[in-house]
């Protein structure tokens, strides 16, 4: 049986985050110690073989033991083991061992989890203002643990069905017809796809809510085009508003203060893709609403989903950190270098974008009272999604809309799904893009994914080719590319044929993927999980980082080495290892537990079906709408059962028994 307490400490900002009434506890916590004294500190000893679970976005390992991660929304495009911090904000971690419990530390502003970094068995976590509310939940297993956190919580983002398809994008389409090649590129090779995404250069002049009216000339008409050949248009919203006279987002955010404010009452100023921009105060429930509501001019021309970007909120530089780099420029222009010492000029340059100044130079409004931006700065993403997902609501009640943010706080699981943000063409991004997964879930993410082949340098056919083959089983599967780098469309490589194929098992493996992402979140459950939460007796599960479980029936082991032919993985229980392979058939051997090498060429496709599981297979279908559920087979050991879920993708009827049906391999 889970217990749950729930500790206040001083005046803690209402976040939201949980979704469930928890009455407060006046005791000490059950475990650990607390230290007022210079901020909040908890202080736990942790066993040897304690495994620390959690975190959602963070780099390393899905055991975070051993570094330290500090909870503090960042744009970091070029992240590396060293990485502290990313564009997410997730403060719910899981211990398991000797006692199994997790921990979720409320609290928006800035928070450090040293885990066995300065000293290797102490867990110690910290934040400067003990303001907040700390819940600890007690449970037999770590698994039961994530699931009553997730319970109260809330419901997780459900998308429609057609964001289950494949998605291209790239910064650097600005025309029509850059898309229309894309669609054509695709379609012409037979490569299915669901989704053309929008990057900033659809906008006029990078202004949020607005199209380039001479290159997307009558845009309705054009997303009308697209649907109909069973693509959707996914416009990007940025978190900058433009200054500029006459544009109507801005002119109404100025009169009606809708916008974050310096502490003089002034409107505040930041640039980004624009130049300079105010930031909406998404925090202030009119501004989130007024904000919100933009997007239906979008929704009216016929966009069903949006992914919002810049939203930690990214900044290049602010007129005040602008200024005071020109005065030393001035002074090393003038010759006065003693002044000046190179070293100094090199760390204000590399601190104009996102220096922390900046954002304790801004105010939000909420409850009537102002609150510095920095003391709440982990919510802005959070809220700026919510503002889309609760304008939805009264767009369209009865509808899902395809939404996804950069950055986020737990909470806004419930308004949207997220991608883990810039990434490199690294094969080291494939492996952290595995490891997220089941943490992300933990938070409440169940719509995640990757930038499949990275999104800056340069990506090659084989580092494609895996990365696609471990987005097969994402629920976010988008190819992305920044604009400079290679083009990366799959049509653009060698051997076209093996990229049509392993996007084309994604679309035979949709039936199960969307069945087993529904069941999770409207059970509150995982639809990625450690090896350690469906064995947890054993000892050797744990300690395996590069394999995941996935649903109630399968195990995913993708290839992440350059060059590789195969990998080593462990089974802790007879599987049937299963390929699809480039000519349509279906490879399988039933492999006993233990340790296996396992060959996997680059046109692979890899899973393993548990013992006495199966899984359904549809035909290959170019789109979602396509997929014909009459050629549904089941895939994996005769006689066992599968409980399919399956709806019309748009509506919310979730509870309907009638999609829900029991299925037997015979």
């Amino acid at each position: 049986m889970a217990m749950i307490w729930k500790f206040k400490y001083g005046h803690p900002f209402e976040t939201e985050a949980v979704a469930e009434h928890i009455k407060e506890t006046e005791e000490a916590p059950p475990l650990g110690t607390v230290s007022l004294q210079n901020g909040f500190r908890w202080r736990y000893e942790l066993a040897k073989d304690d495994i620390v679970y959690g975190l959602g976005e963070a780099v390393r390992g899905i055991n975070k033991r051993g570094h330290r991660y500090i909870s503090h929304a960042s744009d970091d495009p070029h992240h590396m083991e060293s990485t502290q911090s990313l564009y997410g904000a997730h403060n719910f971690i899981v211990i398991a061992g000797e006692q199994n419990f997790g921990l979720f530390v409320d609290h928006p502003a800035k928070v450090t989890f040293d885990i066995g970094y300065t000293c290797s068995d102490i867990l110690e976590i910290s934040c400067q203002e003990a303001d907040l509310y700390l819940y600890v939940i007690e449970g037999e297993t770590p698994y039961e643990v994530v699931k009553q956190f997730r319970k109260i919580i809330g419901r997780s983002y459900i998308p429609p069905k057609f964001a289950f398809g494949f998605g291209q994008s790239r910064w650097g389409y600005r025309t029509k017809e850059d898309f229309r090649r894309v669609a054509d590129g695709y379609r012409a090779n037979h490569i299915p796809i669901d989704m053309l995404y929008m990057d900033i250069d659809y906008m006029q002049d990078f202004k949020d809510f607005t199209i380039n009216g001479e290159e997307f000339g009558d845009f309705p008409a054009f997303v009308k085009e697209m649907k109909e050949r069973n693509i959707r248009l996914i416009p990007i919203i940025d978190a900058g508003v433009k200054v500029e006279k006459g544009y109507p987002v801005y002119e109404e955010g100025v009169k009606n203060g809708y916008f974050c404010k310096r502490e003089d009452g002034s409107d505040f100023v930041a640039a980004v893709w624009p130049g300079y921009t105010h930031f909406p105060d998404v925090i202030n429930p009119e501004a989130r609403r007024w904000f919100g509501d933009y997007y239906r001019t979008l929704t009216e021309q016929g966009i069903e989903g949006f992914w919002n970007d810049m939203n930690e909120p990214s900044i290049f530089y602010t007129p005040e950190g602008l200024e005071k780099f020109t005065e030393l420029m001035r002074k090393f222009v003038d010759g006065k270098t003693d002044e000046v010492p190179p070293f100094y000029i090199k760390y204000v340059i590399m601190n104009l974008a996102n220096n922390p100044k900046d954002y304790a130079a801004f105010y939000h409004q909420a409850g009537g009272q102002k609150i510095r931006h920095d003391k709440i700065h982990n919510l802005f993403g959070y809220n700026m999604t919510r503002a889309a997902g609760e304008a939805f609501e009264r767009i369209a009640p009865e509808k899902r809309f395809l939404m996804f943010s950069r950055s986020s706080y737990i909470g806004m699981h419930r308004y949207g799904g997220i991608w883990t943000g810039d990434n490199k063409s690294w094969w080291s991004h494939i492996l952290l893009n595995l490891k997220m997964m089941p943490s992300l879930n933990m938070c409440g993410f169940l719509y995640t994914g990757a930038d499949l082949g990275g999104f800056g340098a340069d990506t090659t056919r084989d580092l494609l080719l895996r990365w696609l083959a471990l987005g097969v089983f994402t629920p976010l599967m988008r190819n992305h590319a920044a604009l400079g780098t290679r083009e990366q469309e799959c049509y653009q490589f060698e051997g076209t044929e093996d990229f049509r194929h392993i996007i084309e098992v994604r679309y035979r493996l949709l039936p199960y993927l969307y069945s087993e992402y529904m069941k999770a979140a409207l059970s509150d459950d995982l639809y990625f999980k450690p090896l350690a939460f469906e064995y947890p007796g054993d000892e050797m599960a744990a300690q395996v980082e590069d394999q995941l479980m996935l649903g109630s029936e399968i195990m995913i082991a993708p290839v992440y080495t350059q060059n590789a032919r195969g990998r080593y993985v462990y089974l802790p229980e007879e599987m049937m290892f299963v390929k699809f392979m480039p000519d349509g058939t279906i490879y399988r051997k039933e492999l006993a537990a233990g340790h296996h090498y396992v060959e996997i060429e680059l046109n692979e496709v890899p899973l393993f079906i548990r013992a006495g599981k199966c899984i359904p297979v549809a035909d290959a279908a170019e789109s979602v709408e396509r997929i014909d559920m009459g050629t549904l087979q089941l895939l994996g050991y005769k006689d066992a059962e599968y409980l399919l879920y399956e709806d019309d993708g748009v509506h919310k009827d979730y509870e309907n028994p009638a999609n829900r049906r029991l299925l037997t391999n015979r």
